[in-house]
C-alpha cells in the first residue's frame, strides 16, 4: 500500500475512534487518493483538489463543495506530518445554504412505487421483494434510507415489533415500534428471504439476491429508477437519473403526514413535538420543526393555529 493510501487508513480510523460515521467519504477519498496516485503526486495541492473535485459533469455544485470539503479534512490530517500538504480554502467551492425542499408523497404515489418493484430484474424475485419491503418501512417507520439498510436480523423484533436502530446519525440508539400490519409485512419478507437465500454471509434483513446488505448507493438508484417509472422522474438516456424526489423524502413525508394530523385533530402540537423528535432520532425539536417551514400545508394550519389561538395558547 502507498504512503498516501496508508495516512489515509490512519486518517479515517482516527476520525471512526471520534464517533464519525464514514461511509461516501472513505469511498470518495479513496478515489481521490487514486487520482492523486495517477497523477504522480507525493502530497496534496490545492491545484489537485480541486481538478479532482470538479472533474465531473452535471453535478450539483453542494456536491462539488462536499468532495471538496473531504480532501479539506483530509489535507488537515496530513498537514501535521507533512508541511508539503496544501490545505484548499474554506469556501472555495460555494454550496449555498438552502436546504432542499421535500417531496411529499402522496399514498397513490408510494403505491405505484412499490407496485413498481414488481419490474425490477429479479432472477428470484427476492431483489422485488426487497425493495418493496424497504419503501413500504421507509413509509411505515419514517426511517432514514440508511437506518432501514443497516438493520440486522436481530434488530426487527418479529413477535413484539420494534425495530432496534443502533448507532444512527449522532450517535443516537433508539427503540422504533411498527404497527401490526407493518410487522407481518417484515415477517413475510423474512419468511421469503431465509427460503430463498437460506445461507448467507450476512446480518443484514434487507439482503440482495446474492445474499449481501444492499449498497446505499444501490437504494438509492435503483429508487431513483422506480421513480422514473411511475412519471416522478424524468426518463434521461443511458445511465442518468437526473433529479427528482429522493428516498429520503419518505422520511420526511412521514414527519409531515404526522404534523398535519395532530395540527387537524387540534392537539398541542408544541408538546408532541419532542415525542416525534425522540421517534425520528433528532438532535433536536429544531429539526422537525424544519418540517412546518419546508411544507406549505403545515404552514398554513400553523399560521391558522396561531391567528386562533388567544393569549397563554400553544402552537
Amino acid at each position: 500500500m502507498s504512503p498516501l493510501h496508508d495516512a489515509l487508513s490512519s486518517y479515517l480510523a482516527t476520525r471512526r475512534a471520534l464517533g464519525t460515521q464514514l461511509g461516501w467519504p472513505e469511498s470518495s477519498l479513496r478515489r481521490f487518493v487514486d487520482f492523486l496516485e495517477n497523477q504522480n503526486a507525493k502530497f496534496v495541492t490545492t491545484e489537485l483538489a480541486l481538478r479532482w473535485a470538479t472533474q465531473s459533469v452535471g453535478v450539483q455544485r453542494a456536491t462539488l463543495a462536499r468532495r471538496l470539503g473531504m480532501v479539506r479534512g483530509f489535507a488537515t490530517f496530513l498537514r501535521a506530518t507533512d508541511a508539503r500538504t496544501q490545505i484548499p480554502a474554506p469556501r472555495l467551492l460555494p454550496a449555498g445554504s438552502r436546504r432542499p425542499v421535500p417531496h411529499i408523497y402522496t399514498d397513490s404515489q408510494i403505491a405505484d412505487l412499490m407496485a413498481a418493484t414488481d419490474q425490477l430484474r429479479s432472477r428470484s424475485g427476492l431483489r422485488r421483494a426487497t425493495f418493496r419491503t424497504l419503501l413500504g418501512l421507509l413509509a411505515a417507520t419514517g426511517l432514514r434510507p440508511g437506518e432501514a439498510l443497516a438493520l440486522d436480523f436481530d434488530d426487527v423484533d418479529l413477535v413484539g415489533g420494534v425495530l432496534a436502530v443502533r448507532e444512527s446519525k449522532f450517535g443516537k440508539s433508539r427503540f422504533v415500534p411498527v404497527e401490526n400490519s407493518a410487522r407481518a409485512a417484515l415477517a413475510a419478507y423474512a419468511s421469503l428471504r431465509d427460503a430463498l437465500q437460506p445461507s448467507r454471509d450476512t446480518t443484514a434483513f434487507l439482503v440482495t439476491e446474492r445474499g449481501k446488505r444492499v449498497p446505499p448507493s444501490a437504494a438509492r438508484s435503483t429508487f431513483a429508477r422506480l421513480c422514473q417509472s411511475v412519471g416522478l422522474r424524468q426518463r434521461l438516456h443511458r445511465c442518468r437519473i437526473g433529479r427528482g424526489p429522493r428516498l429520503h423524502d419518505i422520511r420526511h413525508t412521514f414527519a409531515t403526514r404526522r404534523l398535519v394530523e395532530w395540527y387537524r385533530a387540534g392537539l398541542d402540537v408544541a408538546r408532541l413535538m419532542p415525542r416525534l423528535a425522540t421517534y425520528l432520532g433528532h438532535g433536536s425539536t429544531v429539526h422537525t420543526y424544519w418540517y412546518i417551514q419546508a411544507v406549505p400545508e403545515l404552514l398554513q394550519l400553523a399560521t391558522e393555529r396561531l391567528e386562533a389561538a388567544t393569549p397563554g395558547d400553544v402552537l
